[in-house]
């Protein structure tokens, strides 16, 4: 690998390894993650020309190390300068603890040849339960995505100084906590905190397949990191099958996306949308990953979710889809994860089977929980139009479209609105 695109796709891949290294070993969140930017910055500049070291890995570990060292040296030679009652004192004496070259030098050698990956454990730290979920979102796109700050910040459609502030907080956060870097191999806390993670990039997934605001309906770039973080998580977790499950979920709803719009970028519900657009590979990997968690591990939320998917995937069109099955899938879901969202897709699945005024029904115990949200106005739009009542329905995409921040569900809510006139 000696392009520079190919430089970069290995960097990625390496970078929140080196990081999770470093930090498990001296903690000190922002100084690693400092350190792995500058040694970044080397290899960017190194191996395009010079070639891909053997162990890429190892040199990074090395470089951010002594990196490391370097800015501990320089704040223990600085404290020295300030402090004239410890002028006397050899500025090597208050060099950290660990923080020498050689010592640096030599974990990196041993975490190599160990061959650890320390992506989960950056992980579990980046989605530690003290942040906020923005938080745990931004935190983990910045030090385990690789994603610039501007980057976050244009994803989520809020000024970079503020995404800076944000993670920022969640840095400070973590280092408060006095935060033991290391963590059991199997604990109810390492448990507890992987549902997190799985959680975290499960709303990253969700963010960038519907923008919840903004010009666009997607982001591909934050549903491509998503995917590719959920698949390192695997790779590390093989056994685990609500891993495979989010990951299955994932494929199968991300290979909708090129038909997901038209040519004019407006919103194409899934009854409407042209099937033969829809990603094969992606859908028969999905398949393929729901069908084996189904069948060998404790069924949890995102395997029932992916089964629900797998089923759209495998209809030839939407009259072949089966909604029984459906129905049925959701209610399993209700009871492994309750949930107000869950309620609501349910009611579509129910109007498909038993008429949208059951639907309607289902809809009416969801006032209270969702009762500001222009999704459930949006069923309750959809399911009073099958239902014939076209002068609300009306009324109710109109009032949708008022309250959505997304500019392709608004025009499409708003067409179907101008229908009814």
């Amino acid at each position: 690998m000696s392009t520079a695109a190919g430089v970069e796709d290995r960097l990625r891949a390496l970078a929140p390894q080196v990081l999770g290294a470093l930090v498990r070993r001296h903690g000190q969140f922002d100084a690693c993650e400092d350190a792995v930017q500058e040694a970044l910055i080397a290899a960017a500049a190194q191996w395009p020309s010079e070639g891909v070291p053997d162990n890429p890995r190892a040199w990074l570990l090395t470089v951010a190390g002594r990196r490391l060292t370097d800015a501990w040296r320089s704040d223990s030679a600085r404290r020295a300068r300030e402090d004239s009652a410890l002028a006397a004192e050899p500025a090597d004496a208050r060099v950290a603890p660990g923080a020498d070259v050689e010592l640096a030098a030599l974990d990196a050698g041993a975490d190599a040849a160990a061959g650890e990956d320390d992506t989960l454990t950056l992980l579990l730290h980046c989605c530690h339960p003290e942040l906020s979920p923005p938080s745990q979102l931004a935190l983990t796109l910045r030090a385990v995505g690789g994603l610039t700050t501007a980057e976050i910040a244009s994803a989520f459609l809020v000024p970079e100084a503020t995404m800076a502030q944000r993670i920022s907080r969640a840095k400070s956060r973590i280092r408060a906590t006095g935060t033991d870097f290391s963590m059991a191999p199997a604990s109810a806390e390492r448990e507890e905190r992987l549902r997190t993670v799985l959680h975290v990039l499960y709303l990253i997934f969700n963010e960038g397949y519907t923008a919840s605001s903004g010009p666009e309906l997607a982001r591909a770039d934050l549903t491509a990191e998503a995917i590719r973080l959920t698949r390192a998580v695997r790779g590390l977790l093989p056994d685990d099958g609500e891993v495979e499950g989010l990951l299955g979920l994932m494929l199968l709803t991300d290979a909708r996306r090129a038909a997901r719009t038209a040519a004019d970028g407006s919103l194409v519900p899934l009854a409407e949308q042209d099937r033969g657009r829809w990603n094969a590979g992606e859908i028969a990997e999905g398949v393929a990953l729901v069908t084996d968690a189904l069948g060998r591990a404790p069924l949890g939320p995102y395997q029932v979710q992916a089964a629900i998917a797998a089923v759209h995937a495998e209809a030839a069109d939407a009259d072949d889809t089966d909604w029984p099955q459906i129905v049925a899938l959701y209610r399993v879901l209700e009871r492994v994860a309750p949930n107000p969202m869950v309620t609501l897709n349910l009611a579509v699945a129910v109007a498909m089977v038993d008429g949208p005024q059951a639907g309607l029904a289902l809809l009416a115990s969801l006032d209270g929980s969702l009762a500001e949200s222009h999704r459930l106005i949006a069923v309750r739009a959809h399911l009073l139009e099958l239902a014939g009542e076209e002068a609300v329905a009306r009324d109710a995409y109109r009032e949708a479209a008022r309250r959505t921040t997304s500019l392709p569900e608004q025009r499409y809510l708003e067409g179907r609105a101008a229908r009814l006139v």
